[in-house]
């Protein structure tokens, strides 16, 4: 059995919209490491019956119609309005750090563990929670690539949408190691690579 000895290291991924963070995700699960997407998370949390309840209440049917929360209205809702924003984040990011906390536990108890417990945490550093990992990996590109991605994706302009988020070159400074992804998959995968193996205990 696994034990203290052989505890996961607990990763925390993160980078700048459209730098390619899911890619790196997969790139380390092919790797050997276990992942998990704090956005999955959140996604899960809204098919509740608890948290459908508290946004209708708070901002009404019109975020659930149906009896299901439409993540685009709840977005629609609370983009631009910092009470609304606060308020939802105060909502899921415990519930979140909770999914986390209990994911990463029942890897240490697994017979054969991963070389690594990996977390996608888009607002990293902007929630605090690079304090609960044991090392942080950002995720950079060049801003023409990231436009081009975006925009592949059907997203309008970078610029809208990092608003609430830390420019990446910060995030590249606060992480303990950061990772290029201007060129190929297989290039990415390498360099993640050379990462795992220095995390590793």
């Amino acid at each position: 059995m696994a034990g203290e000895s052989a505890r996961v290291p607990f990763v925390g991924l993160t980078g700048g919209i459209a730098a390619g963070k899911s890619e790196a995700l997969d790139a380390l699960e092919r790797l050997g490491a276990a992942t998990l997407s704090s956005d999955a998370v959140v996604r899960e949390l809204l098919t509740t019956g608890e948290i459908r309840d508290l946004l209708v209440e708070r901002f009404g049917d019109e975020v659930a119609p149906d009896g299901e929360v439409d993540r685009g209205r709840v977005a629609t809702v609370v983009f631009g309005d910092d009470d609304h924003r606060k308020w939802l984040e105060e909502l899921l990011w415990p519930r979140v750090g909770q999914r986390i906390l209990e994911w990463r536990e029942g890897l240490d108890r697994r017979d054969s563990p991963p070389r690594a417990a990996v977390v996608e945490v888009p607002l990293l550093f902007e929630s605090g929670m690079d304090s609960a990992f044991d090392a942080t990996i950002a995720v950079i590109a060049a801003e023409d690539v990231r436009e081009e991605r975006a925009n592949a994706r059907g997203h309008e302009g970078l610029a809208s949408r990092t608003a609430r988020q830390l420019p990446q070159e910060e995030k590249a400074q606060r992480a303990d190691f950061t990772v290029r992804n201007d060129g190929t998959l297989g290039e990415l995968g390498e360099k993640l690579s050379e990462v795992l193996a220095r995390i590793e205990p």
